[in-house]
């Protein structure tokens, strides 16, 4: 047993189906330590997102435990934060106010709402943005005010769901810098979703390898590399490789054939 406070202990969870029950998770035990980042890759259809959903709590009906600070989960809460894919910001509200409403429970004064949604707004480098509406917003600054959301309750744990899948490779890439820089700034527990096995790799502490139908841990890989890593060291290149290969990704070469049959003119046939 680790010092962790976040434990799932034997989660399974089936849906019901036309046939039969569909089982999405099975047996699945996870000790998560407290500040540690961590990502969970599998092919679609794992029970990825599934797990990141009952942790969260939008989803209670499953089975097993999964505890935080010794507590069941159970519905959702205000130490637990999320970051979609798709960034959710309402179009009518600006920036501020999008942030802003995740405070709406919170026993705040107006005053403390307003500072603190300036200090996240910081955080994630839009000071200056407050009043801008989601349209006027491009898709890496929406999610960066997505992440703001999710953090400005300041959670345990904030649980990310592919927050740059959608995105183009150089905005996801200045992204996962901006994300390991704000998970190192606030020293909370973050818990990555994603199918890009090089971003698990460069962002986490531990990459969890699920297996699909139903879901199971296959296992589960340290990254003992330090911060910031290059992408293009042998270690991380070797890391990297190393869970590519649960998914059978084989290298360029080995797709190739090894030699050509040889071919004669009648071979071919020439049009006139």
């Amino acid at each position: 047993m680790t010092d962790s406070k976040l434990r799932v202990r034997a989660v399974a969870k089936t849906y019901p189906g036309q046939d039969a029950p569909l089982q999405v998770l099975q047996d699945i035990h996870l000790d998560i330590r407290p500040g540690e980042f961590l990502s969970i890759v599998g092919s679609s259809g794992c029970g990825k997102s599934t797990l990141l959903r009952l942790i969260v709590g939008l989803e209670n009906d499953y089975q097993g435990e999964i505890l935080l600070d010794g507590q069941r989960i159970t519905g959702t809460g205000l130490e637990r934060g999320i970051v979609f894919q798709e960034h959710r910001l309402f179009p009518w509200l600006t920036v501020a106010q999008n942030v802003g409403l995740a405070l709406e429970n919170a026993t705040l004064s107006e005053a403390d709402k307003q500072r603190t949604i300036a200090e996240h707004l910081d955080l994630v480098g839009l000071r200056g943005f407050e009043s801008a509406y989601p349209y006027q917003l491009s898709g890496g600054m929406s999610q960066r005010v997505a992440i703001a959301r999710g953090l400005v309750n300041r959670p345990e744990v904030l649980l990310l769901d592919e927050p740059f899948g959608a995105l183009d490779a150089l905005t996801r890439a200045t992204l996962q810098d901006e994300l390991r820089r704000i998970w190192q700034a606030e020293g909370i527990t973050m818990i990555l979703v994603t199918h890009d096995v090089e971003e698990a790799v460069y962002l986490s502490d531990r990459v969890v390898v699920l297996e699909p139908r139903p879901g199971r841990i296959k296992r589960i890989v340290e990254v003992d590399l330090p911060q910031p890593r290059q992408r293009t060291d042998a270690a991380f290149v070797a890391i990297k490789d190393d869970v590519l290969s649960d998914f059978g990704q084989l290298p360029r070469p080995s797709l190739l054939p090894t030699s050509w049959p040889a071919r004669s003119a009648a071979d071919y046939l020439f049009a006139l």
